[in-house]
């Protein structure tokens, strides 16, 4: 097919240069809102001293996981902080928290809606596989046109690139509801959004939150990728370790990034696992809380 080209990538680019020049003031509103909330966020854990921060980390993991993972996350959390790479570690879980936080405000909307509407699902789906199926560095491109080096771009990446599977594992999730459920529900006169709200999202709630987990998995992933267009961070340490074969240093930032990517694992999982929650502070308590309930209605039953 020689003399034979379809100009895809000049489409793009045309397009690209139209955004720039017709939706400037909307491109300058994001860049402020995502600076704000990366930079606040990430100015606040740089600044609390890293023992404060390991401790409230350790008690979150306690909180809702179990003991052991309160004390790997004290464990390993003073480790990155002997390294060395702490502040690092912080920036990069500022930008993937913040990141993860927009993927799943747009992915869960977007997946309910995809789930009960045969022609969203019917347009969603071919986007979410070409998005599944673009390798995560292009997106850098159109974002650092956009936008410039910094955080932003690096930001803006993570996010088309982790919404795929929120939006999938929530559509699966409310499909997967049983139809004799729903029905039920309709008998009894509850509304689309009472049933909503009261059968599918709780009864999904384990595939959503399986969806979440992916999404912060694949925002991390991004996030290292993303110290290529300038954001701070352990990816960006990783980057100046590839580029001057410092392998001392990107050791210690990849183990800085294997630290932080195991502790929101294990912390979202547990947020969608009944059984994991057993074993929590908070699930030790309500079973406590839950004896004592009975003991008190046995002792008041029995002289009735």
């Amino acid at each position: 097919m020689d003399g034979f080209r379809i100009p895809i990538g000049d489409w793009v680019a045309d397009a690209v240069d139209w955004v720039q020049v017709n939706l400037e003031w909307l491109l300058d509103f994001i860049t402020m809102v995502i600076k704000f909330l990366v930079n606040g966020l990430s100015d606040v854990l740089v600044d609390t001293p890293w023992w404060a921060v390991t401790v409230v980390a350790a008690l979150l993991g306690w909180m809702f996981r179990s003991w052991q993972l309160g004390v790997g996350t004290l464990l390993s959390f003073t480790l990155m902080a002997a390294m060395g790479v702490f502040t690092g570690a912080m920036q990069t879980l500022a930008l993937v928290l913040v990141a993860a936080v927009v993927a799943v405000v747009i992915s869960v909307p977007l997946g309910i809606w995809s789930a009960r509407s045969a022609r969203v699902r019917a347009v969603v789906k071919p986007i979410l596989d070409l998005m599944q199926t673009m390798p995560g560095m292009v997106y850098l491109v159109p974002a650092i046109v956009f936008f410039s080096i910094g955080v932003v771009p690096g930001l803006v990446a993570t996010v088309i690139f982790a919404l795929p599977p929120g939006v999938r594992l929530t559509e699966l999730g409310i499909r997967g509801v049983d139809g004799e459920t729903v029905e039920a529900g309709e008998a009894f006169g509850a509304t689309r959004g009472q049933i909503l709200r009261g059968i599918q999202l709780p009864l999904a709630l384990p595939t959503i939150m399986a969806g979440v987990n992916q999404v912060i998995m694949l925002s991390l992933s991004m996030a290292v990728i993303a110290g290529m267009a300038g954001a701070d961070g352990l990816g960006k340490s990783v980057v100046e370790a590839v580029s001057t074969v410092n392998t001392a240093k990107g050791v210690e930032a990849g183990l800085g990034v294997v630290i932080i990517a195991v502790y929101l694992d294990r912390l979202s999982a547990a947020l969608g696992n009944p059984s994991a929650y057993r074993s929590s502070l908070l699930g030790i308590l309500s079973r406590r809380r839950n004896d004592r309930r009975r003991a008190a209605a046995a002792t008041v039953a029995v002289p009735a």
